[in-house]
């Protein structure tokens, strides 16, 4: 944004928008660079028309474009003098210590004009929350440079996960990010080490996710019932004979903790990830006890143009890890991303309606063949009223849950001595 000039005669200021804000709506430009200006006084300029997008009437909710000039009026009377004493609410840039700003720089692998992208180590939180002082989020201050605008986080990675984090340079750049994201034109390929080795080599987990009652919201699990959508394509990379599986993990929702809570409701924890596996989440033989789950590469559009496609190196703990269980890194960077598109919010609202009414029609036919026995046994017709249902897939009683993974390929590639053993069952319970 250039400078606003001042109309001598009227007290009209004008505005070329920049280019940081093209694309935004108009009263976002006046909450970043007129913010003592309330969203009450836009609304009433645009109705009295003083306000104005390259000469004509503009409201609160159009959007502008860089280059357009915007004409606003001056300040209210009764607030000229105030204003004139009342500091611009500016966000003060954090200074922070040597060793924070070497960490911060230390964690870029990627940096453009518009983008970083960081190699976040496992440990250190994404944004800060109770007790949590150093995160990613609080460091971000030693990337801003000569930039005007603090670079700003467009997705998270759990605090234990390791790898590639998208951040954005600059307000333009963290809306077209957001958009990729929420449309799932976004991919990521994460790496996991997870106990035991799935019977199905390619599958897709669809399983829906809720926080768990009684966590806090801390803790999420599988909810037939009120669980909002997730799915999840894992692609066995390679086994250490039946004890352990290095899988390739893509998200194609982004529900809180899904990687994890769906590979433990298969039967198959990430390894180190104590919080869904239990002790069973943990390998002997001096497998390191940190969570083997990383982001290993990302790819997204790019707001001027092409993509960005960046690979994150694997922590110490990880790598020491693979080579312990005989695994070679190329394996899974040599496995191909397909480029299937990710379902979109529609379909995913239009197979979470079809579930749905699949769980109420089995319900029913439960119920249905419940009367049915009753009136057999005793002569009588079932009463149509009752008490509570206990039963499976009632809502008292056991989830029906039963985990739903596709694909047909088994998965028998293994290392020597390994190949042709069968892998165990995928459904929950088993390990």
């Amino acid at each position: 944004m250039t400078a606003g000039k001042s109309d001598s005669d009227t007290g009209f200021r004008e505005f070329n928008v920049g280019f940081d804000d093209d694309g935004i709506r108009l009263d976002r430009w006046f909450k970043r660079h007129l913010p003592d200006t309330s969203f009450t006084t836009v609304a009433m300029w645009a109705r009295t028309g003083q306000l104005r997008v390259d000469g004509a009437r503009a409201t609160p909710g159009d959007r502008i474009a860089a280059g357009q000039m915007l004409r606003v009026p001056p300040p209210e009377a009764d607030k000229a003098a105030a204003d004139v004493d009342k500091p611009r609410r500016v966000r003060e840039r954090v200074i922070l210590s040597d060793e924070e700003t070497e960490l911060a720089q230390s964690m870029v692998i990627h940096k453009d004009f518009q983008a970083f992208v960081l190699n976040k180590p496992p440990g250190l939180a994404t944004q800060g929350g109770t007790k949590t002082t150093q995160h990613v989020d609080g460091l971000l201050d030693g990337l801003q440079y000569d930039n005007e605008g603090r670079p700003k986080l467009v997705h998270r990675l759990d605090k234990d996960t390791s790898g590639a984090l998208l951040v954005a340079r600059t307000s333009r750049a963290a809306a077209f990010f957001a958009k990729a994201f929420s449309g799932r034109t976004a991919r990521k390929v994460y790496w996991a080490l997870v106990v035991d080795v799935p019977s199905i080599e390619d599958g897709m987990i669809e399983l829906p996710i809720a926080k768990q009652p009684g966590t806090g919201g801390e803790k999420m699990h599988v909810d037939e019932a009120e669980g909002a959508p997730a799915r999840t394509r894992y692609r066995v990379i390679e086994r250490a004979g039946n004890r352990a599986a290095w899988v390739e993990l893509q998200p194609f929702t982004g529900r809180t903790h899904q990687l994890r809570v769906h590979m433990a409701a298969i039967g198959h924890p990430i390894v180190g990830d104590g919080k869904y596996g239990g002790a069973a989440a943990f390998l002997t033989g001096g497998i390191s006890r940190k969570m083997h789950l990383h982001a290993r590469r990302i790819k997204v559009d790019h707001p001027d143009g092409g993509s960005i496609d960046v690979t994150a190196e694997l922590p110490t703990h990880f790598a020491e890890s693979l080579k312990q269980l005989g695994f070679e890194e190329k394996l899974g960077d040599d496995l191909v991303l397909d480029e299937k598109t990710a379902p979109t919010r529609e379909q995913m609202k239009s197979r979470a309606r079809a579930h749905a009414k699949s769980v109420r029609k089995d319900r029913k036919g439960e119920r249905r063949g419940r009367g049915v026995v009753e009136e057999k046994a005793t002569g009588k017709p079932a009463p149509k009223t009752g008490g509570p249902r206990t039963g499976a897939g009632s809502k008292f009683g056991a989830p029906r849950s039963g985990s739903r993974v596709e694909g047909a390929k088994p998965a028998g590639r293994g290392r020597p001595g390994g190949a042709g053993k069968p892998g165990p069952r995928s459904g929950p319970g088993t390990r």
